[in-house]
């Protein structure tokens, strides 16, 4: 295995435990928050898919799709927006749009390309921003775990 299909295996791992928790949660139950001071699940997840869109976009420009009018608007600020501008299966067709070309993005770069400086201070590789793409998801699955368990949903993993 090399570095890209380590990476490659992260970003499926980490999709496999996203999507199984936010899988059975309609437009409503997205819009619960862990807690008063935290986002909804509904805008982690637009936060989530704007910051690929945009770190991807920033080491391999012009790889990353369009993201639908209005949405960086709706994601980039706080707080939460009160009436979601974008329905979970419309976030959840954008997210995967995006995810096929950080994965294709990821496939097409080269070993020496992985260890370029990133111009991201937290992610200073290009190998480390196609990496923080599993573990930025991830670290919001546990506010996600919260909310299943006040909404009495199923325990998954």
């Amino acid at each position: 295995m090399d570095s890209r299909q380590a990476i490659g295996q992260s970003l499926k791992g980490a999709d496999m435990v996203c999507m199984s928790y936010l899988g059975d949660m309609s437009d409503q139950e997205l819009q619960q928050k862990p807690h008063a001071k935290c986002n909804s699940l509904y805008w982690q997840l637009g936060h989530l898919i704007l910051s690929e869109h945009k770190m991807v976009g920033q080491i391999a420009p012009g790889k990353m799709p369009q993201l639908p009018a209005g949405f960086a608007e709706a994601f980039a600020s706080q707080p939460d927006p009160t009436a979601p501008s974008f329905t979970r299966d419309q976030l959840f067709e954008v997210y995967r749009q995006q995810r096929a070309a950080t994965e294709a993005a990821l496939a097409q770069t080269t070993d020496e390309q992985l260890d370029q400086p990133s111009g991201i201070h937290y992610a200073p590789t290009v190998g480390s921003v196609f990496s923080m793409q599993a573990t930025h998801w991830l670290m919001h699955c546990g506010q996600w775990v919260i909310v299943r368990r006040e909404l009495d949903k199923p325990i998954l993993i």
